[in-house]
C-alpha cells in the first residue's frame, strides 16, 4: 500500500503489511498505547543521559560511553527493523544506548560553549520539545498532510542527507575536512536549517505512520516499534539543532 512510504526506515510499509499477514489475529497497536511506550522510552532515555552528563562533570572520560551508546543504538536498531517482535526488550535498550550517546554529547556542548552560549542545551531541548508539539499540531489539525508527494520529497532528502554523511565520514578518515558542517559560516548555518526542517517533517510521516498502523490493527508489539522509529527521528532533530545553536553562537 502506498501509503506507507515514509523517511524513516524503521517506519516504512513493509515493516507494518508484513506484521498484519503474520500476526492478524493478535491484540492490536493503538496510538494510546505506542505514546505511552515512547513516554516510557523517553524516562530510560533521560535517566542514562543524566548519568553521563554526572560522570562527564566528574572528570570522567565519557568518550567510550559516546560512542559504546552510538554503537549499541546502531545495532539494536538494525536487530529491531528485522526481529520487530523484540520490541519489548529492544526498544528500551535502544533508549538506554542514545540517552548515553546524547548525554555524552550534550555535556561536551554545554561545557565548550559555557562562557559564549551557557544554557544551549536546554535552548536545544525546549526548541526540540517546541519542534515536536508543533509538526503534531499541524499533522493533527491537518495544515500539513501526508500526501504521496509529500513523502517521496522528505523520503528522498532525508536518504541525501544520510548519503552525504556517510560521505562526509569517510572523506574525514581520509582526512578530507567539510569546514562547513562543524563552523558557523552561513553555508553550514544555511545547510543545519535544511537538515533541521528535514528532520522535523519527518515527524509528519512517523505521526502518520503510527496512525495509520493503529487504523489497520498492527499487532500490540508494534507499538513499541513505533515507539522507537519515533525516537530515531526525534533524537536526530535534538543533535541537528544542538549543531545548529553551536554553529551560531560561535559566529564572530
Amino acid at each position: 500500500m502506498a501509503i506507507f512510504k515514509s523517511g524513516n526506515p524503521a517506519l516504512s510499509e513493509k515493516s507494518f503489511e508484513k506484521t498484519l499477514i503474520i500476526d492478524s489475529n493478535s491484540e492490536v497497536m493503538t496510538e494510546r498505547g505506542t505514546l505511552n511506550k515512547f513516554i516510557l522510552m523517553a524516562l530510560l532515555l533521560m535517566g542514562t543521559a543524566s548519568i553521563t552528563w554526572s560522570a562527564y562533570y566528574q572528570g570522567k572520560d565519557v568518550m567510550p560511553w559516546i560512542i559504546g551508546g552510538a554503537i549499541g543504538g546502531i545495532i539494536i536498531a538494525i536487530i529491531l527493523v528485522f526481529k520487530k517482535q523484540w520490541g519489548s526488550v529492544l526498544a528500551p535498550l535502544y533508549a538506554l544506548c542514545e540517552g548515553a550517546f546524547v548525554g555524552g554529547i550534550s555535556a561536551y556542548y554545554s561545557f565548550a560553549f559555557e562562557t559564549i552560549a551557557p544554557g544551549i542545551v536546554m535552548q536545544a531541548v525546549a526548541l526540540t520539545f517546541g519542534a515536536v508539539i508543533a509538526m503534531f499540531a499541524l499533522y493533527r489539525f491537518g495544515v500539513i498532510k501526508a500526501t504521496e508527494k509529500f513523502k517521496s520529497v522528505i523520503f528522498i532528502a532525508t536518504a541525501a542527507i544520510g548519503i552525504f554523511y556517510l560521505i562526509a565520514f569517510f572523506l574525514r578518515m581520509g582526512g578530507v575536512q567539510m569546514a562547513f558542517l562543524h563552523e558557523g559560516s552561513m553555508l553550514g548555518i544555511g545547510f543545519s536549517v535544511f537538515v533541521v526542517a528535514i528532520a522535523a517533517l519527518n515527524l509528519i510521516l512517523d505521526f502518520d505512520m503510527i496512525e495509520k498502523g493503529a487504523a489497520m490493527g498492527a499487532p500490540k508489539y508494534m507499538e513499541w516499534y513505533g515507539a522507537f522509529g519515533l525516537m530515531v527521528t526525534i533524537v536526530w532533530l535534538y543533535i541537528e539543532i544542538l549543531r545548529l545553536l553551536g554553529k551560531l553562537n560561535s559566529r564572530d
